[in-house]
């Protein structure tokens, strides 16, 4: 009894450490990047009572960037009056720990700000600047241990709104697409910056344009083959993660001005999406000779399904999201099939397009003009569970909403703000 009941309390334990990784939101969208909060038993609504506002802070720069939240600390990135920066603040109270420029002055595009998310790894932290570079931080004091500037790989985006990537680290690598001719995707040494391989892209169709799109890339083991999935100027593509090779390319889901949403991998599966007047497809992932080769399944126009920007979320066999282009309509889909289960034709209470984070089984969206609404994630039809209006709005609110640890998180510009759930 004793060796088993020790055996237990091992179990257990891991258990308990696994559960307390899970609960922080080290990465864009999450510890998986698949905009889901490790969050049980909160049962929210809000038609009776908003969250309460905890407080605001000031501090965190221009820019549209979300936030990644670890060990008590939240780290996001900003336009400061010394150029593009990584600021780290508490989670329980704002106060700032440190921030650090990473550019000599505020990078010049459209929309003029930062739109990286930071990925946390241990001790270090991994960033993209609007500008074309990667920097590697100590999380403790913000010093800069390596930086690679995108120009290193012919770096190009899509159009002229700033490198938009949450750069992922796999393994011993961290990852990034520059966006050039012969170094589309890039995978880099995470201790020293260096080189491990490229990822050179053939010329995919006519449809999108050359160069990196405003997506970032995420894992996929499809037919068998670990691989690296991203939406590009040119559409959706996998290259192997062993050495980068092109395993598959897919033109018709892009468009020429900017194609923004993470795609969702899904077993031998990918679903993938734009806006701008294009829609929605999935693709099946085969094995075919030493390579993988991705077959469409079915389209959706964009009057079926297209997803601006601010992200799409699997559960179970339903994919929820804003749809069509700058609206945020609410949509259940069911992703094997294409069908709507409900929605697309829903006005809103807010406005905009919708940046949405699932929580125990509901999801937040929150709208561009700052409406934050509650919706059920149940293909058995829409349900709103009530609205709020946080206490600041600027511009435009992009910037997704994080949960931690049963507290909300709003970046908004140069604001954070804290509500309790």
């Amino acid at each position: 009894m004793r060796r088993q009941f020790g055996v237990w309390s091992a179990v257990a334990c891991c258990v308990l450490l696994v559960s307390s990784a899970q609960a922080d939101w080290p990465q864009w969208r999450g510890a998986a990047r698949d905009g889901k909060a490790d969050a049980q038993g909160l049962k929210l609504n809000w038609e009776a009572k908003a969250p309460q506002h905890v407080w605001t802070v000031e501090g965190m720069g221009e820019g549209y960037a979300s936030m990644a939240i670890v060990g008590g600390r939240i780290y996001t990135t900003g336009n400061q009056s010394d150029g593009q920066a990584v600021t780290c603040v508490s989670a329980e109270n704002g106060e700032k720990i440190w921030s650090t420029p990473l550019t000599d002055k505020k990078p010049k595009h459209g929309y003029e700000g930062s739109r990286c998310t930071p990925t946390i790894d241990g001790d270090r932290l991994y960033v993209v600047t609007s500008n074309g570079q990667i920097s590697c931080l100590r999380t403790g004091n913000g010093e800069i241990v390596w930086a690679r500037d995108f120009q290193d790989f012919g770096g190009k985006m899509m159009s002229g709104w700033g490198f938009s990537e949450s750069p992922l680290v796999d393994g011993d690598w961290v990852l990034c697409t520059p966006g050039g001719s012969d170094a589309m995707i890039v995978a880099l040494n995470k201790q020293t910056g260096e080189e491990v391989w490229r990822s050179a892209v053939p010329e995919l169709g006519d449809a999108g344009k050359d160069g990196a799109g405003y997506s970032s890339i995420v894992i996929s083991h499809g037919a068998g083959v670990k691989q690296y999935i991203t939406l590009v100027g040119r559409g959706v593509i996998g290259v192997r993660a062993e050495d980068g090779k092109y395993l598959w390319g897919y033109n018709k889901v892009a468009n020429g001005t900017a194609n923004i949403p993470t795609p969702i991998p899904i077993g031998d599966y990918v679903f993938a999406s734009s806006g701008y007047g294009t829609g929605a497809c999935l693709l099946k992932l085969e094995a075919s000779g030493s390579g993988v080769e991705a077959t469409e399944e079915y389209f959706l126009d964009a009057k079926t399904f297209q997803n601006h920007h601010g992200g799409m979320i699997l559960d179970g066999d339903y994919i929820y999201a804003g749809h069509q282009h700058n609206k945020g309509f609410p949509i259940c889909l069911e992703w094997k099939t294409g069908e709507v289960k409900w929605g697309g034709n829903i006005r809103p209470e807010g406005k905009g397009s919708a940046a949405i984070t699932y929580v125990d089984g509901q999801i937040i969206f929150r709208y561009q003009d700052g409406l934050i609404a509650l919706i059920s994630a149940s293909p058995e039809g829409y349900a709103l569970n009530g609205t709020f209006t946080p206490e600041f709005q600027e511009k435009e609110s992009w910037s997704h909403p994080v949960v931690v640890d049963g507290k909300l998180y709003l970046r908004e510009q140069n604001k954070l703000m804290c509500y309790q759930l």
